[in-house]
């Protein structure tokens, strides 16, 4: 039974998954840089171990110095929470050579899903429909020619992409080239492999995923849909569970092909199945993440189950303690991700030092963030400081607790996208629940010109 974890993360996700620990009685392990000394996540954990210097390559991907510390700690597993290592197959088969627990599924099931050509193709051999592209990797050269065939507007993507990174849409052959090596260029710098992938682009699709379990016995349940298509550069911001307007047949066609996907590599974790709605009755496989989701909090809203807690228990080779009879869908969740962003001027990231916070409460309202007054934003990760997330019986109501908590949000000392989101929550599209993956950089595009 595991009884000490480290967190191989920071911020946010890792005082998360202390507080679940805590819940289960299991000792915790923080880690940090130099540049996080005085974090939450640091204060809250049972110990704490510095790794690093501030670049997250001297500390949160130093896989040696991640190691040492869980077992110089005497933890028997590690938790790699989202990002940084969390979809490394390099590392889950480090922390297992090392006699350690990975948090997470089985290293070759990353391995697999992690570069999308493959996953593209065992879900293609699983009947799961996936958008026209090529089979594989392919050189500039060759991504045109098909690109050219195919049709634009077309997507170039990293083969281990994730988060949007690695990413570009052409619109035309001739800026094929240049978006090519532009995405190579992103792709080498995030994820160490330059290989790209060309795909039919579907212009105004909505963002839908399926959160899912496994077991290592063959069990595999789902947690119903959530809607991520408000995002701006590919990097979501609003998330919504579920998603009121999909027609019922084709839920449950998602619901068998996230499944389908599941059984088809044996998952034995939580994971999330991506896909790409092009109208009410299509949808296309996207990818399959093989970690806990940022957006996770708003599946355990409408189901009541945490899911870190599951992803411990199934880490520890216990059997999936749910049938799919078990788990039900009760009301409407969102969350709203504040990021430390200057809005007017290109959504660029606002390290600097937080003068004063005061964060929502009441019923509906939950926060996961580690942010406090006093506390200095570093300039080295993430922008997102505290994810907002609000419930109600329904949709409206869902919509109005948020538009209550975000009035009462307050951050000062850097700038936020807190009135952005405020924004958002009275425009028509966005309340008819219609809006695609075009709105939001529409909607912020409209609200820079005023």
């Amino acid at each position: 039974m595991i009884q000490k974890i480290l967190i191989a993360n920071r911020a946010e996700i890792a005082v998360r998954i202390i507080r679940t620990c805590k819940k289960m009685g299991i000792q915790t392990v923080a880690v940090y840089s130099t540049a996080d000394t005085n974090a939450y996540h640091v204060q809250l954990a049972d110990q704490a171990v510095c790794i690093g210097k501030p670049a997250s390559q001297f500390s949160y991907l130093h896989m040696n110095n991640l190691i040492e510390a869980a077992c110089s700690t005497g933890c028997d597993a590690i938790h790699p929470g989202f990002g940084f290592l969390s979809e490394n197959a390099r590392f889950a088969r480090l922390v297992q050579q090392c006699g350690l627990i990975w948090i997470g599924p089985k290293p070759e099931i990353i391995e697999k899903l992690g570069n999308k050509t493959a996953a593209k193709k065992t879900m293609q051999q699983a009947g799961i429909p996936i958008i026209q592209g090529s089979d594989g990797s392919v050189s500039m050269k060759d991504g045109k020619a098909l690109a050219d065939a195919l049709g634009y507007p077309v997507i170039i993507k990293a083969v281990n992409g994730g988060g949007g990174r690695g990413m570009r849409i052409v619109n035309e052959s001739p800026a094929f080239e240049t978006s090519y090596a532009q995405a190579q260029r992103e792709a080498t710098a995030c994820f160490g492999n330059g290989d790209l992938y060309v795909e039919k682009y579907i212009a105004d699709p909505k963002h839908i995923e399926v959160q899912i379990a496994g077991d290592a016995y063959g069990h595999c349940v789902h947690f119903f849909e959530r809607d991520c298509s408000f995002q701006i550069r590919n990097q979501k911001m609003i998330e919504e569970a579920p998603y009121e307007q999909l027609p019922s047949a084709t839920r449950q066609d998602l619901y068998e092909a996230a499944l389908r996907a599941c059984r088809m590599v044996g998952y034995d974790s939580i994971g999330t199945v991506e896909f790409l709605l092009e109208n009410p009755n299509q949808f296309y496989f996207m990818e399959m993440n093989t970690r806990i989701q940022v957006e996770h909090p708003i599946t355990e809203m409408i189901t009541g189950i945490d899911l870190v807690e599951l992803q411990i228990t199934l880490a520890d080779k216990k059997p999936m303690p749910y049938t799919q009879q078990d788990i039900h869908c009760y009301g409407h969740a969102m969350e709203c991700r504040i990021n430390a962003e200057d809005m007017q001027k290109d959504l660029a990231p606002s390290p600097g030092k937080i003068t004063f916070c005061n964060l929502p409460g009441g019923r509906g309202v939950r926060i996961d963030s580690a942010m406090y007054t006093g506390y200095v934003i570093p300039p080295f990760y993430d922008s997102m400081i505290c994810k907002l997330i609000t419930y109600g019986k329904n949709r409206k109501e869902c919509i109005d607790t948020m538009r209550l908590a975000l009035e009462e949000t307050i951050v000062e000392g850097v700038p936020t996208n807190v009135w952005f989101h405020y924004q958002v929550l009275h425009d028509n599209v966005f309340l008819s629940g219609t809006y695609t993956t075009k709105f939001a950089t529409a909607f912020l595009e409209q609200c820079q010109e005023k």
